[in-house]
């Protein structure tokens, strides 16, 4: 019996394909074990710009783009959450941070999962911690 993946992408209109998902899958799994999360489920939403600025004005009550919205909705023991990123503030920001396309989207992607793990990134000290981990899956998962 093949088990089923407790990570889901979903693509919303962005003209935007994920390369090796089930690898991404697996890695992200990886990523909450190590964490020592329980990782329930997750679904991945990518979205345009606009998509996810209503989504920032509707449920946060934030009148800017970013780049990426978590929602957890799993309980202290349980981790399920849905995280909504913009294709087009990752291509943005990676320009602008000089960096490749594919990277800044991994980097996205596991600060995510990480936000669902518990880390925050509010504080100088929260958002050290939080790149500190990011680069370190980046480097793992591109080994």
């Amino acid at each position: 019996m093949v088990s089923q993946s407790k990570v889901c992408f979903f693509f919303e209109h962005t003209g935007f394909t994920l390369q090796n998902r089930k690898q991404l899958k697996q890695f992200i799994e990886i990523l909450f074990k190590k964490e020592k999360r329980k990782l329930e489920g997750i679904n991945y939403v990518f979205v345009s710009d606009k998509r996810l600025l209503d989504i920032n004005r509707q449920f946060l009550n934030h009148d800017y783009f970013t780049d990426i919205i978590t929602f957890e909705m799993g309980d202290n023991s349980t981790t399920v959450g849905e995280i909504y990123i913009s294709i087009d503030r990752v291509r943005d920001n990676a320009k602008q941070l000089n960096t490749s396309f594919k990277s800044e989207l991994h980097r996205v992607v596991f600060h995510g999962a990480l936000h669902l793990c518990g880390y925050g990134d509010k504080t100088i000290n929260e958002q050290k911690k939080m790149r500190q981990k990011e680069d370190s899956y980046i480097n793992q998962y591109f080994m």
